[in-house]
């Protein structure tokens, strides 16, 4: 069997294509108001700034601003949330992303929540999530509505297969799940104290690993013709699933890197274009 690679570095280029084009027509349209996605982040954790830096350059590619709001390590949770409530008011920042994780003194959840329902482009507040869920308009987490959009792509079917997510974290794993589910999957929801998860994980049509620990999930777990999802990056270029036991076996994969990855910080631009363009949410 030959896989098919899920390509996200290969769509999310495309996709900037496109977004070049519609943000030209914002500046156009708006006489020459450029779109801004306002980025914060506290402390000096390396992988944090270089996450922030790609979503900075990802922006610059398709002509929009990226606003850097840097504060220091010992930041208390009030001072972040008066940051927040400035870039809310702001009229001229249309998304914010406070990049996770946050140092262990600030109510994250807290500083989330506080982010405007109209300007969470990053899809990681309980609002944002309680309206997806329902099947109300809202920005989607950035990494499963970008998982959602690769899958979308390559015409993988969802209608009726069972798909396992491994992981329950609250920007990705739980919404992962409710977005399958919308899309008319049967979703088994386990995670790293599931009893007998190879059990479980050898019938899914769809595997999603997201479980934030290195090849947690082995090959061997993984039945022929699944299709493999891979949303883990670790050390050494590897995922949540050892991906290189199933290239062979799966009916389609996401590579480690240049999977998920770029779809996540495209799906974040994406959404932010969206919220210029004062669309509906999705």
């Amino acid at each position: 069997m030959t896989a098919q690679v899920l390509d996200g570095k290969q769509l999310a280029a495309a996709e900037e294509d496109r977004l070049r084009s519609r943000v030209a027509a914002l500046i156009q349209r708006d006489g020459g108001r450029v779109p801004v996605l306002a980025t914060i982040l506290v402390g000096d954790d390396p992988a944090s700034a270089t996450y922030v830096r790609m979503k900075g350059n990802a922006c610059e590619r398709i002509g929009m601003r990226s606003r850097k709001v840097l504060l220091a390590a010992d930041t208390s949770t009030a001072q972040l949330l008066a940051a927040i409530d400035r870039l809310n008011a702001d009229p001229d920042v249309h998304g914010i992303l406070l990049q996770h994780p946050v140092p262990a003194q600030i109510d994250e959840r807290a500083c989330f929540d506080r982010i405007a329902l109209d300007k969470d482009v990053d899809g990681v507040t309980t609002a944002g999530f309680g309206r997806m869920a329902m099947g109300l308009p809202a920005y989607g987490s950035a990494t499963p509505a970008g998982i959602m959009r690769l899958l979308s792509h390559y015409e993988v079917s969802l209608a009726g297969k069972l798909a396992v997510v491994v992981g329950r974290s609250p920007i990705l794993g739980r919404p992962m799940s409710m977005m399958l589910l919308s899309a008319d999957a049967t979703v088994v929801v386990c995670h790293s104290r599931t009893v007998d998860l190879p059990a479980l994980v050898m019938q899914a049509d769809l595997v999603v690993g997201a479980v934030g620990r290195p090849e947690f999930i082995r090959g061997e777990w993984i039945k022929d013709g699944a299709v493999v999802v891979d949303a883990g990056y670790h050390p050494g270029g590897v995922g949540d699933i050892e991906i290189g036991a199933v290239q062979h076996r799966a009916a389609a994969y996401t590579p480690v890197p240049g999977g998920v990855g770029p779809m996540t910080i495209n799906t974040l631009i994406w959404q932010t274009v969206q919220a210029a363009e004062g669309r509906p949410r999705a």
